[in-house]
């Protein structure tokens, strides 16, 4: 169904930019960082701000604001509202318990994997990874396996022309570049990454197929990068491909 433009709050789309612009890596910001990142005014993103505060969504110490746990109750209700992380969780569970590695499942929402469950075993990234927390797809393994599901135009426009930031070195930064990993991806069934999204990180992910064959979810398996790269799909690649047959005939 089409929507109007004369139904749409401007107020709220604009609340939702601000609160968008609070990451990982900029949890705390002050009036003209939020300004810069979302685009809107400084008047604008200063109200809108205040209004996260008063509504205590948001603290403020006078000159930068940061997001409070009640922000939660947003996205609370979205991943209640959807069985893939009660579903994968307990595999989730077995599975860290076998590896003795952290893994995670995560969807695809734009340019960004979003995380949907996960069972840490240690630590292995700078930032703490959880439900919610969000990476660029073009350089993790998870966001890879994803692109890789859709048709090759659609991952195009998610890429862009331009070249994508470097996070470390090694990070593949040209768009042709990247689509060509992701044809082997989806040739080879995974994606494995080697120190792309942070120095001293590998990892290896799987699609999640339902039972028609879509690609739904990405699951992996992130630990610190020690010994030949071999070893990484050697040593995990068999166990996520087990969780991956399981979960096949019960998803939808």
């Amino acid at each position: 169904m089409a929507i109007s433009e004369r139904d749409i709050m401007g107020g709220l789309a604009k609340g939702l930019a601000v609160i968008e612009t609070f990451t990982a890596e900029r949890p705390r910001q002050s009036i003209s960082e939020v300004s810069a990142a979302s685009g809107l005014d400084r008047a604008t993103a200063r109200r809108c701000l205040l209004t996260l505060a008063h509504q205590g969504y948001a603290d403020y110490d006078g000159k930068f604001f940061t997001l409070t746990p009640r922000i939660l109750r947003l996205g609370t209700a979205c991943l209640a509202t959807m069985p893939l992380p009660q579903i994968v969780q307990p595999m989730l569970d077995r599975l860290s318990e076998e590896i003795g590695e952290s893994s995670s499942v995560s969807i695809l929402d734009g340019s960004e994997i979003v995380y949907v469950a996960r069972a840490a075993q240690k630590k292995v990234m700078s930032v703490v990874l959880m439900p919610g927390s969000r990476l660029p797809a073009y350089c993790t393994s998870m966001g890879r396996v994803l692109l890789a599901g859709l048709p090759e135009p659609e991952a195009r426009a998610i890429l862009g022309t331009n070249r994508l930031p470097a996070r470390t070195s090694r990070t593949l930064t040209d768009p042709e570049a990247v689509i060509a990993e992701l044809v082997r991806v989806r040739a080879q069934g995974y994606a494995a990454i080697d120190q792309e999204v942070e120095e001293g990180l590998r990892s290896v992910a799987v699609p999640l197929l339902n039972a028609r064959g879509r690609v739904i979810a990405a699951l992996n398996t992130g630990l610190p990068a020690s010994g030949p790269v071999a070893d990484l799909t050697g040593r995990y690649l068999p166990a996520l491909l087990g969780v991956q047959a399981q979960l096949k005939p019960i998803l939808r």
